[in-house]
């Protein structure tokens, strides 16, 4: 008998199709919920007390995250699609993004944050070790191979989440604290894991622009959200996809414009100031230079305290308790 076999990315594109929740039954369509039920879905992963201090550290009005997505070949390899140009374009965030990001660092003595795929971190050990040899900045968890999981069993995500807390404690030598869902994608369990591991924070969700402590089914968890925005991340502006409508559009210096309006109004407020960004995105050198005029337009505030996730996190986590 004559035998068939998929190509690969084809064959794990059928297997996902295979995990995503099954079609809804007629009688089971959102308008025909209880309200009930629509409270209990809402209320699952909610925004609980805002974690903003009185003051941040040093003094400072406003506190300045910076983060960098290291997802290097990770975003390819998840789909299957192994294409060498596509799996390049990973690669120019190890060659020249990383270095050229970490040198901007260097010379404002700016701490940031990076969240790391651990499939990033293996294929990439001297890349890893250049942020780590800085002594100033953080290694945050981002998947094991920037997997999407809510197409996962619970089991399944357990598993990964667990593989990628020890392969970046292996290579940092201390346990990360914080994590980044990969594409900010929660499942139903990714909130219980979070808490299984014991971390610190979360920068995964958009409930608000201030930190605040993360709430399940109501109740209260400890753990410190430190909340994203698309308009605050480098992909919506420099992503590019030919196979796709993702053609972006923006300039260097449209992309500045609204990042300064979104940290003079943060600072404005006395608030937080967390920025996303890909080393294969913003490591570009008209990119890189866009980056360096907003740290020089934080700069010319003198009471910004920049740091890194897990800094920001613990000077917010002490409102928990307050």
């Amino acid at each position: 008998m004559k035998k068939w076999f998929l190509p690969f990315g084809l064959a794990l594109a059928v297997s996902a199709v295979a995990v995503l929740p099954q079609e809804k039954k007629a009688d089971d369509q959102p308008w025909q919920w209880s309200l009930d039920k629509v409270k209990a879905a809402v209320a699952k992963v909610r925004a609980g007390k805002n974690l903003t201090p009185s003051s941040w550290p040093d003094a400072a009005k406003a506190a300045v995250g910076l983060s960098f997505d290291f997802d290097s070949e990770t975003s390819s390899l998840r789909d299957g699609a192994l294409s060498p140009g596509g799996l390049s374009q990973g690669e120019y965030g190890a060659r020249e993004g990383v270095p050229r990001i970490l040198a901007l660092l260097d010379k404002y003595r700016i701490p940031a944050t990076f969240f790391v795929p651990a499939v990033t971190a293996i294929l990439h050990p001297a890349e890893i070790k250049m942020i780590l040899d800085k002594k100033r900045h953080e290694i945050g968890l981002h998947g094991w191979i920037h997997e999407r999981n809510s197409l996962l069993a619970e089991a399944d995500e357990r598993d990964l989440m667990k593989k990628s807390f020890d392969a970046l404690g292996q290579a940092m030598g201390r346990a990360p604290v914080g994590i980044r869902t990969p594409s900010w994608d929660f499942s139903p369990a990714t909130l219980k894991l979070i808490r299984e591991m014991g971390l610190l924070y979360d920068s995964s969700l958009m409930a608000d622009d201030s930190p605040y402590e993360i709430l399940e089914d109501g109740k209260a968890t400890g753990v410190v959200e430190l909340p994203v925005e698309w308009i605050l991340d480098d992909y919506p502006y420099f992503g590019f996809d030919r196979f796709t409508s993702v053609r972006p559009q923006a300039t260097p210096d449209e992309v500045l414009s609204i990042w300064a309006a979104e940290f003079d109004k943060a600072y404005a407020e006395g608030g937080l100031f967390i920025l996303t960004m890909h080393p294969k995105y913003i490591g570009h050198r008209s990119r890189i230079v866009m980056l360096e005029k907003l740290i020089q337009h934080i700069l010319e505030r003198k009471d910004v305290w920049f740091a890194t996730h897990e800094d920001i996190a613990r000077a917010a986590q002490k409102g928990i308790n307050k």
